[in-house]
Formats: C-alpha cells, structure tokens, sequence
C-alpha cells in the first residue's frame, strides 16, 4: 500500500510540475486597443485595431435597412458582398459602416481614425470629402505588385476614377449604378406603341414620347422623363466642361469653363425639345412608378438607375424600411421593361458615363497589404459576379459575370435585363491638367429653361458667364480649393 501510495503520489506530483510550466509558458494575446468614435447620435461605435475597416459613402440602396437602437447599417452590404467576402477572408476580421450610420467622416477623422477602405463615388466625393481628409494617394506602384490589373475593368469607369486623381489613379472602380431606360409596358400596350429596344435613337424615343403623351378618359400619361442635371453630369456626348490649364491642381482662379460650343448647344438641344412636348412637364423620374404624380403607373418612360429597377421591382432589399407596403401598392400600375438609354445617333451604342463607385486605400491605413488583396477580390470573376448577381453592373465584364445579373434577386426573374451590359458608357477625355469642380450644371435646364423660359443657348451662355464663375468665386472665398 505504501508502494502504491508512493506511485501515486509521484504521478501527482509530475502532473503539477508539468502542467505549471506549461500554463506559465502559454502567451495569450493581448486584448485588442479600441477607438471610440463620438458621433452626433450618441451611439456607441469603435474601431479596434485587429479590424480591417470599409467604410462606404453616397450609394443609397447601402442605408436601406437600418438598425434604429444602434443606428448600424450593415444589412445590405452585408448581403450584396459583405458575406462573400469575409467567407473568402476568414482569417480578416471585418468592421464595415455606412456613412452616417452612425458615424461621418469628420467624426472619424476627429477620433483618429482612418478607415483601411472607403468605397465612394470618385467622381465627385475625391475632391470633395477624400482629399481634403488626405486619404487617397496615387496608388499606381502598389495596383502592379498587388496584381490589379485595371486594363480588364471597364474602361470608362477607370479614366472617370483616373480624371479625379490628379495624374495617378487613386481609387479602383468596384461597380455601376447604371442608367438605363425604364418603360411601363401597360402604357405602350394601351396606345399600341412598339416597345423600346436598346440602339433606340433619341428621334425614336421622341416620337413615341408624343405618343405615349395622352388622354383616357380621367387619366393624363406622359411620355417621358429625363433628369436634366443627370443627363449634362453624365455627358453621353463626352463633352467635358472644363479647359486645361498648366496644373493638375490649379487656384480656383485659374479654372477655366467652356460650355458655349455648338457640341454643348446641340447636346442640351436634344434633351429640350422633350421638355417642350405640351402637357409632358418635367417633374420627377420617380414618377415612374410614384413620385410627384398623383396617380401610380402614368409615366411610360424614364430613365434611372439600377438601384431604382431593384426597388421597383420590389426587392426588399433595396426598399427602405416602412416603404414595402406602398411600393407593392404602386407596383400594380407598373409592368416594368428595361432598354438601355437612347443613343444620340443611329447605330451609336454609346451610354451614359458610368455612375461608379470605387475602392480608395488612404495612405496612412495600418492594413495597405491586407487592403490590397480585398480590393484584389473584389474585382476578381468571383468577387464581380456577386455584385452583379445582386443587380449592380460589374466592372468586369466576362460571361460569367453578365450572366450572372439578377439572379440572386428573385423579384427580377420575370423582367428581362439584358440592356444592363448593352453597348459602352461614355468616356471622358482631355482632362489632364484640369481641377474638378461640382459645377452647378443644374442651373442651365432647372432655372434658365424651365423657370425662366430661355433657349438652349442662352441657358448655356448664363451659366458659363455667371452662375458658374459665381459659384467657384463663393467656394473659393469660403476656403473651398476644389
């Protein structure tokens, strides 16, 4: 027994002397350090430094869903791309927020903290919120070690991005908010219009627009809306309004604008004589399906963007919360038919410019590499056609990508989108040495046209002489250097 007791005692011994070591010499991690961001909701919200932290801004569907207690608006995302990609990042773990949801860049920046990625529209936010912030930078050198490759992206979209970065390229475009042509096929088939095809010419789309202008009984239709300020900011024509000067960044002083030429006149020209059909007065695209109407369902065409067609249709993804109920009511005046927006001459397959939005890395982010290779992803096939799986157009372009549209949004299964990816979107060019600025383009159809009665040319003549010079000169005196 004592022999026994004596092994026993020995074993428990060993036991102890192992063990202790063993627990002693176990490293835990230290706990992550966090950044509390103070915000004007009074919500709690921080930013650790074990997160890798995308931050979007001005893409609407991403506010859709919102969490009111905690003001978090991670849903949408989080289904669009958001689940994909921490899947094919298991090892990265993801912090995402929505701009305003419950924090805004100033909040951030104040806080000290820089996010890793901002997904933004670069075509009028990198002047305007990015640079001013110092978070984007010429990321030419770390796109080639990364293995970007920007030539198999959708040309326009990289030299809108290229024509805001000051000769570098700061950001890399994820996707399209396409424009495109929506048509209620219960008004052509009620006054036995041909319904539109994509290469529609502006002539065609006019005369069925005067058409589709008319009368049953109570009922008034129009037949065609076009958001004017859209239709100049997404110049078809390619026109651009600014002169080169002899930087890349000039003094306000120094900007200089051309939107007189008879190019811009027959391109605004094109547009006016829509507004001049009587008893089709421009209110509001929305009217397709509800907006300043009275009634649903009494606008046979207009053309907006594909984040509209998904809530249309009825995806509740993309409908705003408390919003279902009324958009389903709405929805039985409208038998949806998409084309794409209508060429400025026959045979031309030349849309819009492309209502991106893109990935910027700042600078000073603590995770570039880690960045690097998200971004990487999300331009990849994979990356690509879960976007446009869920009804955003791709920036890569490959088969499987385009056949991919729609499919993960069940309320798109009857309506053919084909005309998504018809044609090219137009290309900016001869922006080199040019500073952009957010011109007030709207004055031109909104007050010199539609308010005050003018012409074409005399709107345009106004709005280069004075309300632009004006506008740049207010910006300027307030510290504004875009």
């Amino acid at each position: 027994m004592k022999k026994s007791r004596g092994f026993a005692l020995l074993a428990l011994a060993l036991a102890v002397t192992t063990a202790v070591p063993a627990a002693a010499s176990a490293t835990s991690s230290p706990p992550a350090a966090c950044k509390d961001v103070p915000n004007q909701y009074d919500v709690p919200f921080s930013v650790c430094d074990d997160e890798l932290f995308i931050f979007a801004a001005n893409y609407k569907p991403f506010e859709s869903t919102v969490t009111e207690d905690t003001r978090e608006g991670t849903r949408v995302f989080d289904e669009v791309i958001g689940n994909k990609l921490r899947a094919a990042f298991p090892d990265v773990k993801i912090k995402y927020a929505t701009w305003d949801l419950p924090v805004r860049y100033d909040e951030l920046k104040n806080a000290g903290v820089v996010p890793d990625i901002i997904i933004e529209d670069p075509k009028n936010r990198i002047d305007r919120d990015l640079e001013p912030m110092g978070w984007v930078g010429d990321l030419t050198p770390d796109l080639e070690q990364a293995g970007i490759d920007l030539n198999t992206l959708n040309t326009s979209a990289v030299e809108l991005t290229r024509s805001r970065s000051d000769g570098g390229i700061y950001g890399v475009p994820l996707f399209i908010d396409e424009h495109v042509l929506l048509y209620n096929k219960k008004i052509f088939d009620k006054f036995k219009v041909k319904h539109p095809k994509p290469g529609m010419t502006y002539d065609d789309a006019y005369k069925k627009a005067k058409r589709l202008t008319a009368d049953d009984g109570l009922d008034h239709y129009k037949g065609y809306m076009q958001h004017p300020d859209q239709y100049l900011d997404f110049n078809q024509a390619g026109l651009y309004p600014f002169q080169p000067t002899t930087s890349e960044e000039p003094a306000p002083e120094d900007v200089k604008v051309d939107i007189s030429s008879d190019a811009w006149k027959t391109y605004v020209d094109n547009l006016y004589r829509f507004l001049e059909i009587p008893r089709n007065d421009f209110t509001t695209v929305t009217d397709f399906f509800k907006g300043d109407m009275s009634q649903p369902g009494h606008l046979a065409m207009a053309v907006d963007t594909l984040s509209r067609l998904n809530m249309y249709a009825g995806s509740e993804l993309f409908i705003e919360d408390g919003d279902e109920d009324s958009f389903a009511e709405h929805a039985k005046s409208v038998d949806i038919g998409v084309s794409a927006v209508p060429v400025l001459k026959k045979g031309s397959t030349t849309t819009y410019q492309p209502n991106t939005r893109a990935a910027f890395i700042p600078p000073s982010s603590p995770k570039k590499d880690q960045a690097l290779q998200i971004v990487k992803w999300l331009v990849s096939e994979e990356g690509q056609t879960e976007l446009s799986s869920h009804g955003l157009k791709a920036v890569l372009q490959t088969d499987e990508v385009v056949r991919s549209f729609g499919t993960a949004i069940p309320e798109l299964a009857g309506i053919d989108t084909s005309a998504v990816y018809w044609g090219e979107n137009a290309t900016i060019s001869n922006y080199e040495n040019t500073e952009y600025w957010d011109l007030p383009l709207w004055s031109v159809y909104r007050q010199h046209i539609l308010r005050d009665g003018g012409t074409p040319e005399q709107a345009l003549t106004l709005s280069q002489q004075q309300d632009i010079p004006n506008y740049i000169k207010a910006q300027a005196e307030a510290g504004k250097d875009w």
